[in-house]
């Protein structure tokens, strides 16, 4: 049965516009955004089977690999669901900007989630800040394979000067989704940090982003 044909009071939209946003399930609140379904199937079931299939929102605004395969999520589709992701991720940006990113850890761990979860091969970020820790930018400095990417500390150092930073927060995913960080990323930060400590940039904390986790150098005693 299609949507249309179900009662006023249980349409998702109509649900939302009565009740909030907050009183629909998982699967309405992504059904509202898909609008319609496929023949044999209402938006809601194609939503509960987009969310089974990526394994919940967090797996698909990480970019489920098998959105391409779910029957009814054609180009349209694909593009709302990137145009939401896009919207979350500089709505947290807005908010990284508005104040001091020590003062939201929370918010610059979903920025980093945000930007750097679901790529298929490795990146390296770099959050720059001033002297009172507010974001001046987010800067993508090196990209690498699915397993490795070289980070050069000469030009992170070139980066920093020209931001005119007097502080950075570090991220790289881990495509492989194992969080844990190698001897290599260790190293490879204490050795950015004695870098950037010449040129007076403090490194405040690296983060390792692998699936839904974010996992804080900082927070392990590692810097």
């Amino acid at each position: 049965m299609a949507i249309s044909d179900w009662p006023a009071q249980e349409r998702p939209r109509e649900r939302l516009l009565a009740l909030g946003a907050a009183a629909l399930s998982d699967a309405e609140l992504l059904a509202v955004l898909l609008r319609t379904g496929v023949r044999g199937a209402s938006a809601v079931d194609l939503a509960r089977e987009l969310l089974a299939k990526c394994g919940g929102f967090a797996g698909l605004l990480e970019g489920c690999e098998t959105l391409a395969a779910i029957h009814g999520l054609g180009p349209a589709k694909s593009a709302q669901l990137a145009a939401v992701l896009e919207i979350a991720r500089r709505c947290l940006g807005e908010q990284l900007r508005a104040g001091s990113a020590l003062c939201s850890p929370g918010a610059v761990r979903d920025y980093l989630r945000l930007a750097l979860a679901g790529r298929p091969h490795e990146v390296f970020a770099c959050l720059w800040l001033d002297a009172q820790h507010r974001v001046i930018c987010c800067e993508e400095l090196f990209r690498g394979t699915l397993t490795q990417t070289s980070v050069y500390p000469r030009e992170i150092v070139k980066a920093g000067l020209r931001a005119n930073a007097a502080a950075v927060i570090f991220a790289h995913n881990h495509p492989s989704g194992a969080a844990q960080p190698s001897q290599a990323d260790e190293l490879l930060t204490r050795n950015l940090k004695e870098a950037l400590a010449l040129v007076e940039v403090k490194v405040l904390d690296h983060f390792i982003v692998a699936g839904n986790q974010a996992l804080s150098f900082a927070e392990r005693g590692l810097l």
